[in-house]
């Protein structure tokens, strides 16, 4: 479904991505791991369009799509929920749900099935729908920013570290989410510091170091793997 060959990207004059490979196949969940400063996040905005490449091809469904425009990319089914959450704080919840809507993958669902099933998914953002971003919790707005880009109608969904600064107890529901998105068939690309929670959740995932992939294994295999235990799980 998404095939990443030998992709190149630079910040300024200093290469930081170095011609890796990649692939996210229908309906799995695939997790990429690193340390801050790997590429990850990196990569995500490539795929997504935020990020120019500088060589190497990105193909969704057998399409070229390295150089489109990122909400080009989105139409075609590709929702990409940020690092950092990037809401807008004057903006209501279901305002957001609104806007990720505008450039909606075409589907079997109109808008307002779509608000329902977000709802489902997330009631307390059905009864926070007219309060503004900025006056919810940390994980209620991380809910809204998840909520925005499955509004977008998404065949990929991917996840910059959805975590980031939540209470245990979210950190578990926001889990279940994800385990019941993908029973849907949606797929998801997930980076995510907490690796033990991100290779549980995978079928698949690839370690990141410094703008390459180093190894890439079924992800109960990267669990058992020494090297991984050792960097990424304390171990």
């Amino acid at each position: 479904m998404l095939s990443i060959n030998n992709l190149r990207v630079n910040y300024g004059a200093r290469e930081v991505i170095h011609g890796i490979n990649l692939e996210v196949r229908t309906g799995e969940i695939v997790t990429l791991i690193g340390s801050n400063g790997a590429g990850k996040t990196t990569l995500l905005k490539a795929i997504s369009g935020v990020n120019k490449i500088t060589g190497g091809t990105i193909e969704w469904k057998g399409e070229r799509i390295e150089r489109l425009a990122p909400h080009k990319i989105v139409s075609r089914g590709i929702a990409h929920v940020p690092e950092g959450r990037l809401l807008f704080r004057d903006m209501t919840v279901f305002e957001h749900l609104e806007m990720g809507a505008v450039q909606a993958a075409a589907g079997k669902q109109s808008f307002a099935e779509r608000v329902d099933w977000v709802y489902t998914l997330f009631p307390i953002l059905k009864e926070r729908h007219m309060q503004l971003a900025g006056t919810l919790s940390g994980g209620q707005q991380q809910l809204v920013a998840i909520a925005r880009g499955l509004m977008a109608s998404p065949t990929l969904l991917i996840l910059d570290e959805p975590t980031l600064g939540l209470a245990p107890t979210v950190i578990d529901q926001l889990t279940d989410t994800i385990r019941e998105l993908h029973r849907t068939g949606l797929a998801i690309l997930l980076v995510e510091q907490r690796v033990d929670m991100a290779l549980s959740l995978a079928s698949r995932g690839y370690v990141f170091e410094t703008g390459r992939i180093v190894l890439a294994d079924d992800a109960a295999a990267l669990l058992k793997d020494p090297r991984v235990k050792e960097a990424y799980l304390g171990v």
